[in-house]
């Protein structure tokens, strides 16, 4: 009996969370009804719903928009990746070591501040217009937004393991490996959940290199004909894709730092 009502509690739960989750799209969706039936704007203007709706499922049957998804989220990745392999080390480097942070901290802020659309003649001119311009943009808003994760969580870690560590005899190479990664390993996952929104972010101007596929490359053919309900299905589609992406990251956080929770519980 016992177990029959747990399983309805959670499937109660799943059903209440899920409906939490769909509540702010839903009012969304329900703005934009009643913007566009007010007249505020002209029709013209702002398609609805129904019709991203129809364009979304045309795009789909055709294959181009699974086309573009494939493309776009293949780039993402691609460049994520190569992000958070240069970032980690990176940050470990700069925040382990104090002459390394005050040589290369002002050159991070320096290249973090700068908007990665500003590049793209540098790296037309460097890589061409093939896909390794489009994941170098990528790689570059992914790094920086890292780096700046893992340094700063490096040097915010309590002094008072690293005292416990050398007060026991470990090396400084056991107090980082057996101290300060895994202390580091939930800042690891939050680099990884903001560099992935910031990838998500940059992948319209990283398609401006003469992407012929992609969801960017999508709306940028779209806004030269004037067709709106393409450009909101691209934006939809992208924001779809990241929320995705960024609830599968969370899931996976919950579970690799739950033994952290429990010591500092």
């Amino acid at each position: 009996m016992a177990p029959r009502i747990a399983t309805g509690r959670s499937r109660s739960q799943f059903f209440i969370n899920a409906g939490w989750a769909i509540l702010p799209f839903a009012c969304l969706v329900g703005f934009w009804i009643m913007l566009r039936a007010s007249g505020l704007i002209n029709p013209t203007l702002l398609p609805s719903p129904l019709e991203v709706l129809n364009t979304f499922w045309s795009t789909l049957t055709n294959g181009n928009l699974l086309i573009n998804i494939v493309m776009s989220v293949q780039r993402v990745l691609f460049g994520l990746l190569l992000g958070m392999l240069a970032a980690v080390p990176v940050g470990f480097l700069i925040g382990w070591y104090k002459p390394v942070r005050r040589f290369v901290d002002p050159l991070i802020n320096f290249f973090r501040a700068l908007p990665p659309i500003a590049l793209i003649p540098l790296v037309i001119v460097y890589l061409g217009i093939g896909e390794s311009a489009k994941i170098f943009i990528l790689f570059y808003a992914s790094f920086f937004s890292a780096v700046i994760v893992m340094y700063e969580a490096m040097t915010q870690i309590s002094p008072v393991y690293i005292r416990v560590a050398r007060t026991l005899g470990a090396t400084d190479t056991e107090i980082f490996l057996k101290v300060m990664v895994p202390l580091t390993v939930p800042h690891m996952l939050t680099a990884l959940r903001v560099a992935l929104g910031v990838a998500w972010a940059t992948l319209v101007a990283s398609e401006l290199v003469a992407a012929q596929q992609g969801l960017g490359a999508m709306i940028q053919n779209a806004s030269a004909f004037f067709d709106l309900r393409t450009i909101y299905l691209g934006i939809i589609c992208i924001g779809v894709l990241a929320l995705t992406m960024d609830m599968l990251l969370r899931r996976l956080s919950k579970k690799l730092v739950s033994w952290q929770d429990r010591i500092e519980g």
